[in-house]
């Protein structure tokens, strides 16, 4: 029989933890309900599992890296003694003991990863989409209202199978949401820019605004500037509560594309009041 760390691909420095990860990932795929038209996988598995049994306790694995114990976990019969050595039965019992119970051993089943991508809008809103196992299974995906970029949607029993009774893993789905030219998301807030013009900043005025729930008519503050803010109540992105963030609207005061004789013949005549700066003065160094 082959050296027991040789069969879960090992060394003899391997710690517990490999051990572990060694004996799952091959019984995964040797566990003859996987390998059900190979006839050399009950012999295959039933090796392996002697190997993780006696690797895997930590008294049996002394023993085995002393020599005192075989790759079956008998003990060894030592150099000029009898043949029938009173240690066999008793290893003959232990090890058929051990087989018995390995043989039924569950193996849960693996969480398999996926990415999808969506658009801003089904993530604000919500959808339904499917994505392609390995397997060629389609699955269908849940977009909850208000998912955020790269939250990760675990679907429960949705990944590998298990073995020898091992409950099903889950399939964990990655979402990746597009950007989007008039929105973008702040937390829980829908932001955006929103272009107006210098008379209805200056004037005040009522215009149309995209939000995501469609158009809205807000008002324009007079005396309103760059950067000001308007804010719409719950027009945001919804929340696990079931309430949802507000909409910020940030204005920007836009001139004419092309020049205008009027605003500048205006602006050459318009006396500023000695209060009006909006750069902050420069303090000299010494």
């Amino acid at each position: 029989m082959r050296s027991l760390y040789k069969i879960l691909g090992l060394s003899k420095r391997a710690t517990a933890d490999e051990i572990k990860a060694a004996f799952r990932k091959q019984a995964r795929d040797k566990h003859p309900d996987a390998n059900a038209n190979n006839p050399k996988a009950e012999e295959s598995f039933k090796e392996l599992n002697q190997a993780y049994a006696i690797l895997s306790d930590p008294d049996q694995r002394a023993s085995y890296d002393r020599g005192d114990i075989d790759e079956a976990g008998a003990a060894k019969r030592p150099k000029g003694a009898r043949k029938s050595n009173p240690f066999d039965e008793f290893a003959k019992r232990y090890t058929k003991s051990r087989e018995d119970k390995m043989r039924n051993v569950r193996i849960m089943g693996a969480d398999v990863s996926y990415i999808l991508r969506v658009s801003f809008m089904d993530a604000v809103r919500g959808a339904i989409k499917h994505v392609s196992m390995t397997s060629g299974k389609r699955l269908k995906v849940t977009i909850p209202p208000g998912t955020r970029h790269e939250q990760v949607l675990r679907l429960k029993k949705q990944g590998m199978s298990g073995i020898g009774g091992g409950a099903d893993g889950d399939a964990l789905v990655e979402i990746l949401v597009d950007g989007n030219d008039v929105f973008r998301i702040e937390g829980d807030d829908i932001c955006l820019d929103l272009a107006i013009t210098l008379p209805e900043a200056v004037l005040g005025a009522r215009v149309e605004a995209p939000t995501v729930d469609g158009t809205v008519n807000v008002t324009i503050p007079a005396n309103s500037n760059t950067g000001s803010f308007l804010r719409l109540r719950a027009k945001g992105m919804p929340r696990k509560d079931g309430n949802r963030g507000d909409q910020l609207i940030r204005l920007m005061v836009t001139l004419p594309n092309k020049p205008d004789s009027a605003l500048n013949e205006f602006m050459k005549s318009w006396k500023p009041p000695s209060s009006y700066s909006v750069r902050k003065k420069t303090v000299k160094s010494d």
